[in-house]
C-alpha cells in the first residue's frame, strides 16, 4: 500500500493543498475579487471562496494516477482505498474549517461531488472546469436580496450560503455522499 499512497497516487499532495488552502485563507482573509454579474455591473467575492478549488484539484490529480492492469487483478480493492482518501480528505478540511470557517468544507464536499459526477461522465480536466464554472455562476448569478433590502443567495446557490445554514449543509451531505457512490460504481465498472 505505500506504493499505492507515495509513488502511484501521490496522496501526500492532498494535505500540501490543504496546508496551502489554510495559508491562502490565512493571509488573504477577507480580500475580496470582483466578479462579473451577468445582470451588468460587478460584485465582489471573498478570494476565499475559490481555494476548495485547490483541494480538488489535487484530489483529481491523486484518482486519475493509476496502474491499470495491476489494480484491475490485485485482491485488495483500490476503489476503496480511493474512497476512503477522499473521504479523509473531506474530513481533513472540516478540521480546518473550524479555523477558517466551516462554509470552506461545505463547499468543498459539494464542489467535489459535483467533481465526481462529472469525472464519472467525462475526465478529471472537466470535473475541474465545471467546479470552477459552478462558482463563478453561483457568484454571479446567485446572489439576492430580501425585501428588507439585505443579501441573501438563491435557493441554488447553495456556495453562498451561510456556514450555519443547515438546508445548505444537508444537501452538501447528500450531494457528497451521491458523488461517492456514483464513483465508486464508476472504479467498479472500470474493474471489471
Amino acid at each position: 500500500m505505500k506504493i499505492y499512497f507515495f509513488d502511484v497516487r501521490r496522496w501526500w499532495t492532498v494535505p500540501l493543498a490543504l496546508l496551502l488552502l489554510a495559508v491562502i485563507c490565512w493571509i488573504l482573509g477577507g480580500t475580496e475579487v470582483p466578479v462579473p454579474a451577468f445582470l451588468g455591473g460587478m460584485v465582489s467575492t471573498r478570494l476565499q471562496y475559490f481555494t476548495p478549488l485547490l483541494v480538488i484539484g489535487a484530489i483529481l490529480y491523486c484518482l486519475e494516477r493509476r496502474l491499470d492492469a495491476p489494480e484491475r487483478t490485485a485482491v485488495v480493492r483500490v476503489d476503496r482505498w480511493d474512497l476512503g482518501a477522499v473521504t479523509a480528505a473531506v474530513t481533513l478540511s472540516h478540521l480546518l474549517g473550524f479555523i477558517l470557517g466551516m462554509d470552506i468544507p461545505r463547499n468543498l464536499m459539494l464542489l467535489l461531488a459535483v467533481a465526481l459526477v462529472v469525472r464519472r461522465v467525462s475526465n478529471e480536466a472537466a470535473a475541474g472546469a465545471v467546479c470552477l464554472l459552478l462558482l463563478l455562476i453561483s457568484a454571479s448569478l446567485g446572489r439576492a436580496f430580501h425585501p428588507s433590502g439585505k443579501p441573501a443567495a438563491e435557493w441554488w446557490a447553495l456556495t453562498l450560503y451561510p456556514s450555519e445554514s443547515l438546508p445548505a449543509w444537508t444537501a452538501a451531505l447528500v450531494l457528497f455522499g451521491l458523488g461517492l457512490l456514483v464513483s465508486s460504481r464508476h472504479e467498479s465498472a472500470a474493474r471489471s
